[in-house]
């Protein structure tokens, strides 16, 4: 398997489409800096840029995790489970989460679901929104669950299901909470 990084693929999708990094940038909405650090630095603060990244780069967010042909059906062994990314609330902290994609390989698929883990941090993590919807269900842990001005607190079996274009934000209730979650995004 080709173990390149998320952030070279952005990279050489950017480049292929003779796109500057100001370029980029503005077609984005973020920041140099954010966007240097995704692609040289392999940082993932949330979904939300990662979906704004590749709807500026006409691509599906999976065209990242991707590295063969599309197959059906798409079996996922758990010993063989590997993590594709980590994300960050914020650029100085470890990552909080773990992600394990559930979907690599199928190329035409219309979700992404994957099994994450998320470590509890210090920082609440900020809000975000972008066009979709998501489905979590809770395995182990309790996952603080932050959806517009409403707050819940689930715990494992559980699970929530909301329109992603509303602010929120999930993060691990005081100790480790590993989450199956399916993110849908429209084209």
């Amino acid at each position: 398997m080709n173990k390149t990084k998320v952030g070279q693929r952005i990279k050489t999708f950017r480049e292929k489409q003779g796109l500057s990094i100001e370029d980029f940038s503005e077609r984005t909405g973020l920041g140099l800096e954010f966007l240097g650090a995704v692609e040289e630095k392999d940082m993932y603060p949330s979904l939300g840029p990662l979906l704004k990244i590749a709807r500026a780069l006409g691509v599906r967010l999976g065209t990242f995790l991707d590295d063969h042909v599309s197959k059906d059906p798409i079996i996922i062994k758990l010993d063989e489970r590997e993590e594709e990314f980590s994300m960050h609330s914020d650029m100085e902290h470890t990552a909080s989460m773990k992600y394990f994609s559930l979907g690599k390989g199928k190329s035409d698929r219309h979700m992404e679901p994957f099994f994450i883990e998320i470590e509890p941090e210090d920082t609440e993590p900020k809000l975000t929104s972008h066009e979709g919807e998501e489905f979590i269900i809770v395995v182990s842990g309790k996952l603080k669950v932050v959806y517009g001005k409403e707050e819940s607190v689930l715990q494992a079996g559980d699970s929530v299901y909301f329109n992603s274009v509303v602010p929120h934000y999930v993060a691990a209730h005081g100790e480790k909470c590993d989450i199956y979650a399916v993110l849908y995004f429209p084209e």
